[in-house]
């Protein structure tokens, strides 16, 4: 099992991301808000303003203070570690 840090020292299971999107537009302002009042919310920002919104497969929206590329950044950088430890392994 593969974790994002999304800051301030919160984690993220890599497997159960579906998307990570900024919260300007009104949909995502909207996904937001609905979630908060069916307690689907996960606020990860420490006070900071939300720059990024995480949806994962069990229909949690997940708040962050990092941008959506630097998710995106550290996503693709631990799938890449992952599959080249799982050539080394298959070496074995």
């Amino acid at each position: 099992m593969r974790f994002i840090n999304i800051g301030f020292s919160n984690l993220v299971s890599a497997e159960r991301i579906i998307t990570v999107a900024a919260p300007d537009s009104a949909p995502i302002k909207r996904l937001i808000q609905d979630s908060r009042e069916d307690g689907r919310s996960i606020d990860c920002t420490c006070g900071k303003k939300t720059k990024s919104v995480i949806i994962t497969d069990s229909d949690h929206v997940i708040l962050s203070a990092l941008p959506p590329e630097t998710i995106a950044a550290r996503i693709d950088t631990t799938a890449q570690n992952s599959e080249s430890s799982e050539d080394i392994e298959g070496q074995l």
